[in-house]
């Protein structure tokens, strides 16, 4: 049986989705700052120290401190709820802040607590807990690509996580290895042994372009995975705005411009 509040859901669009919840008389759906999109009239909007979960009852100094534990998983010190004052049925919706795609996750079906990369959290059913979690080992910390300190997510509600390019999940079998560019690690559930391992060679290590580390995730569990991290994305992106193309400057180099477009 569910503590948190119960929510129903819809998830639109392709390459820039949003989440739509549908909340029931007095039901409240928690988000990240910055991740409104719109809402019905009957909504009421408020801002909170941390995730408003059944954690920050200690008063002030554990409000506090789990606003603390969001800024080091990157997040804002405030959240934003959105509750339903009216009598029917209300909706509220949420918006992907770069394209990819809206991951729901229903942690009563995941054992109540999936881990995930620092800045996944999108929005979730209040009683949902936003924390950290520490990387136990001090090679994953240090070239795991999400550092130490990963968020972790708690309870027994939806809970929704974005992430770049196309998104899917893969089930591991107990023992079962993947292993996949440390970028690439969207989400996984408690179960998963998360570790990193030396890609080794020569070659490899200079020329392979792919980074010295493999994520290394062992079954049993789910793991959710990325095509398009936004790190490599914004990578890309500032390359292209900073450096000139190796043609440029030739006068092949500038026909080749023109007929391709880039010239006009």
């Amino acid at each position: 049986m569910r503590s948190n509040h119960e929510i129903d859901y819809r998830i639109y669009g392709e390459e820039m989705q949003y989440v739509e919840v549908e909340l029931d008389p007095n039901e409240t759906a928690v988000a990240e700052s910055g991740s409104f999109m719109m809402m019905d009239d009957g909504v009421q909007m408020a801002t909170i120290f941390g995730d408003g979960s059944k954690q920050q009852t200690g008063g002030l100094l554990g409000k506090l401190v789990s606003a603390g534990k969001r800024v080091l998983t990157g997040e804002s010190l405030f959240m934003t709820t959105f509750t339903n004052m009216a009598q029917g049925k209300k909706r509220v919706s949420f918006a992907s802040p770069y394209p990819g795609k809206i991951i729901p996750l229903d942690l009563l079906q995941l054992g109540g607590r999936v881990i995930c990369q620092k800045d996944a959290f999108l929005c979730a059913a209040k009683g949902v807990s936003v924390g950290i979690a520490l990387q136990k080992k001090l090679g994953t910390g240090i070239f795991g690509g999400e550092g130490f300190i990963m968020q972790k997510l708690e309870g027994d509600g939806m809970a929704f996580v974005h992430a770049g390019g196309h998104v899917f999940a893969r089930d591991l079998q107990p023992g079962e290895v993947l292993k996949l560019d440390t970028g690439c690690v969207v989400a996984y559930t408690q179960t998963i042994d998360f570790d990193i391992q030396y890609v080794g060679g020569i070659r490899n290590t200079i020329f392979g372009g792919e980074g010295l580390f493999f994520a290394t995730l062992r079954g049993p569990g789910t793991v959710w995975i990325q095509t398009l991290p936004i790190s490599r994305l914004a990578s890309r992106i500032l390359q292209y705005g900073t450096t000139n193309r190796k043609e440029e400057g030739g006068i092949l180099g500038g026909l080749g411009n023109v007929l391709d477009g880039d010239g006009w």
